[in-house]
């Protein structure tokens, strides 16, 4: 295959992911809406990712896997990131979730600085002012400071989820020896045990377990299916297209979510919003340029 072809595959793959994760949010509400909550649709559809991922992976795991300490809190963070995201919309407006959760490159921006030592750029400040008006945007209104200024659970749940996202992400360049297939595993078992944990602290395991019935358990199945295709898809993608137009690409996220979210649940988008959502949407689109380059040093010139 040449490179053109080959590009032109990486940026479908791109797509096709942004498009998996614009519309992910409506079969967990359906599922939410139905009585199977989010917590037992997030252990079941994650653990069929996760056997069905080692297996297709077994020689990667049976050459490559060894364990890291640092997969401890990889698989924390990104399972109660994506947790927690899919409990957000499976209760609350869509696209401020998203919006919400997009504020990830401010997170990033201020571990990179305390954890890395990161000095930012220019660049970096001003993802970080443009994250900020973004989400004073979104949440602006007459009342905010008498009321709080987080309307409800799922805005928590968004807000704590993009922290997940950033921290691990930021922490993931501790483990950028592991293989990809290692660190995919982490992240399922991740959001499976969230879903565990929920359920035993409820105590509504049995209970939950036992409404699957066949229509339940082929959703479960399609869901878990197409999250791993999607992952192996993302791979390809990344594995071809720089950072910055992958990153350009996977807000396409925002607009499959906006137009799904008006189609299948007539949610509508309020002007502030749409404003913090460009603002947002531009900081991620410069988060790939953050980090200040370090200054050539001067070369002295031998006698």
């Amino acid at each position: 295959m040449d490179f053109v072809k080959q590009k032109l595959l990486a940026v479908s793959c791109a797509l096709t992911t942004a498009l998996v994760w614009g519309l992910m949010w409506y079969p967990f509400r359906v599922l939410h809406e139905a009585g199977f909550s989010t917590a037992a649709t997030s252990l079941t559809v994650y653990m069929v990712s996760a056997c069905l991922g080692v297996f297709v992976f077994r020689e990667v795991f049976r050459r490559q896997f060894r364990f890291d300490r640092v997969l401890i809190p990889l698989t924390l963070l990104y399972g109660w990131c994506n947790f927690s995201y899919t409990w957000a919309v499976s209760e609350g407006q869509v696209m401020r979730v998203l919006l919400l959760f997009y504020l990830s490159p401010l997170w990033t921006v201020l571990f990179s600085r305390l954890l890395l030592h990161e000095r930012l750029s220019k660049v970096g400040w001003g993802v970080v002012a443009l994250s900020l008006l973004g989400c004073i945007s979104i949440l602006y209104r007459p009342d905010m400071l008498q009321g709080g200024l987080l309307q409800s659970r799922a805005d928590w749940l968004a807000l704590s989820g993009g922290i997940s996202f950033a921290l691990g992400n930021v922490l993931s360049k501790r483990a950028s020896s592991l293989p990809v297939p290692v660190k995919s595993a982490s992240v399922w078992l991740g959001v499976a045990g969230c879903g565990l944990v929920s359920l035993l602290w409820r105590g509504q395991l049995g209970a939950e377990l036992a409404l699957i019935d066949i229509p339940i358990l082929l959703m479960i199945v399609v869901l878990g299916v197409t999250l791993l295709s999607t992952s192996i898809i993302s791979m390809h993608g990344l594995s071809i297209l720089p950072a910055t137009q992958i990153m350009t690409l996977m807000l396409m996220e925002l607009v499959f979510a906006a137009v799904s979210a008006w189609l299948l649940a007539g949610e509508h988008m309020q002007l502030q919003e749409y404003i913090g959502g460009a603002l947002i949407a531009s900081a991620s689109l410069l988060s790939g340029r953050i980090v200040a380059k370090p200054r050539a040093q001067p070369v002295l010139a031998s006698a």
